[in-house]
């Protein structure tokens, strides 16, 4: 096997471990020792692709960005140019935000919780990045299909849709209250949406 191919495939295998541990556990109760057992990797295996656990938990958050990015490309793909194929991708992302029990949502209030580690502060500051980014490509290319405001500033817009998903994401773990993600998927869509 190549070393490429070898990297990929142990890159994946420790992703899906982390994903099936934080199915059943918290972040902090999750041990480089459960990472070994159930990956069947050793300690030097993992620190060859990871510095610490917290690098592999924002690796979920990266994964479940790009999935996320997948769905909406193919909806948008799929379907005749219109604002609500690809909205709804993202309306069902948003009711995800609000499950306490959601990996990410586990993840996330996790790291926020380190950010004082160089490393996690970097690692937070990267997904906001990539999450805002890909808002904004969702943006510009619904721009460009006439299916969203042209007057709309995506880089801007981007900004404040990925403030909205972390403040639903954080407000996951409160008890029931405010706005539910229905009532912020209507929103963005009065907000986008070309008349």
């Amino acid at each position: 096997m190549k070393n490429e191919q070898r990297r990929e495939q142990t890159t994946r295998l420790l992703l899906e471990t982390a994903k099936a541990l934080l199915q059943d556990k918290s972040c902090h109760a999750i041990t480089m020792q459960d990472i070994m057992e159930k990956s069947s990797l050793s300690k030097g295996a993992i620190f060859h692709y990871v510095k610490s656990k917290d690098e592999l938990f924002a690796w979920v958050l990266l994964d479940r960005l790009e999935e996320l990015n997948a769905s909406f490309l193919k909806e948008a793909a799929h379907a005749p140019a219109s604002f609500e194929g690809p909205m709804s991708a993202i309306a069902g992302n948003l009711a995800r935000l609000e499950d306490a029990g959601d990996i990410t949502n586990k993840v996330l209030m996790y790291l926020l919780g380190r950010e004082d580690d160089p490393a996690v502060a970097e690692a937070l500051r990267q997904f906001y990045d990539r999450s805002a980014s890909l808002s904004g490509e969702w943006i510009r290319k619904g721009q460009e299909q006439g299916v969203i405001r042209a007057s709309i500033d995506p880089r801007k817009t981007a900004d404040l849709l990925v403030l909205l998903s972390l403040g639903l994401r954080v407000r996951a773990g409160f008890p029931e209250g405010g706005a539910a993600a229905e009532d912020v998927s209507d929103f963005i869509a009065a907000l986008l949406k070309a008349k």
